[in-house]
């Protein structure tokens, strides 16, 4: 009789078990590899963004309403919507030449995908509790720089929509209509999904916001760091990028910088998560 070689069953059950334990082991790195080269993809694009923003304000003399502009129908009023591709925007595609510089690398959107926007919530502090810049020009930053008109005029208590500079506005009139590939003038805020915010506006404080969309006096007590000004310093952002945040069992940004915020001088960085949830256009460098 020949004798019949095979594998026991505590041995295939042993093999498996090293499979699965390898598995576990290497799928999160292969994970982390694919969202580290997003995020240095969109850290890439970001930055280009920058440039070409900066050739806009020379050509221009100052910055677009919008980094790649608003909805725009072939007919006037009409449904059939130009995709984004196709548009020519502020930038693109004279200053960008691709219109995936406006794509991150998480959003799924499609070139004729529309929606509206929202203002992020404005910084819940205290006025007086958290001074940013000297914004009274007395060589300090102390609370009494930190006043109601240096900060954020709109946010999500009052629902307000982005709206049209020259006529009234509701939640169900006249309001901006931008394009959900484009995530850097609009990205969706994630929980809740589907609801849009404004990442990138000239104005966005009391004083400057003025009829509703950055079209203002402004004030020698506002904040000097938005982009309407003509001499914005280089530590006004720009835009940022929360695609990559993590979020606790309520909702809440984990405390962990996966966001990416571009400022005007010094490029797109690491930025905590519920920091910049927390401030929107009040972070500093």
């Amino acid at each position: 009789m020949r004798l019949k070689k095979a594998f026991t069953l505590i041995e295939l059950l042993t093999v498996i078990a090293i499979i699965a334990i390898l598995a576990a082991i290497i799928f999160p790195v292969f994970a982390k590899a694919k969202e580290a080269a997003f995020r240095s993809g969109d850290q890439s694009n970001m930055n280009a963004l920058r440039s070409a923003l900066q050739l806009y304000r020379v050509d221009q003399g100052g910055y677009p309403p919008a980094l790649l502009g608003y909805v725009t129908t072939y007919t006037p009023g009409g449904t059939d919507i130009i995709p984004a591709d196709l548009l020519k925007g502020f930038l693109y595609p004279k200053r960008v030449d691709s219109i995936y510089v406006f794509k991150p690398a998480l959003n799924r959107n499609k070139m004729t995908d529309t929606t509206t926007a929202f203002w992020p919530a404005p910084d819940q502090s205290a006025v007086g509790q958290r001074p940013i810049v000297d914004t009274n020009g007395d060589g300090k930053v102390n609370g009494q720089d930190d006043i109601l008109g240096a900060r954020q005029a709109y946010g999500a208590a009052a629902d307000p929509p982005v709206c049209d500079e020259y006529k009234p506005c509701t939640n169900t009139q006249n309001q901006k209509l931008f394009y959900m590939v484009d995530g850097y003038d609009v990205s969706e805020k994630r929980p809740p999904a589907g609801r849009y915010e404004l990442r990138y506006a000239l104005f966005w404080t009391n004083f400057a916001i003025g009829n509703g969309n950055g079209f203002g006096q402004g004030s020698s007590s506002d904040d000097p760091r938005q982009l309407g000004y003509s001499e914005p310093p280089d530590t006004t952002p720009i835009t940022w990028n929360a695609y990559f945040r993590d979020h606790d069992g309520q909702g809440k940004p984990v405390p962990a910088r996966k966001d990416i915020v571009l400022f005007l001088g010094g490029g797109a960085r690491p930025y905590a998560s519920n920091m910049v949830s927390d401030m929107a256009w009040r972070i500093m460098p």
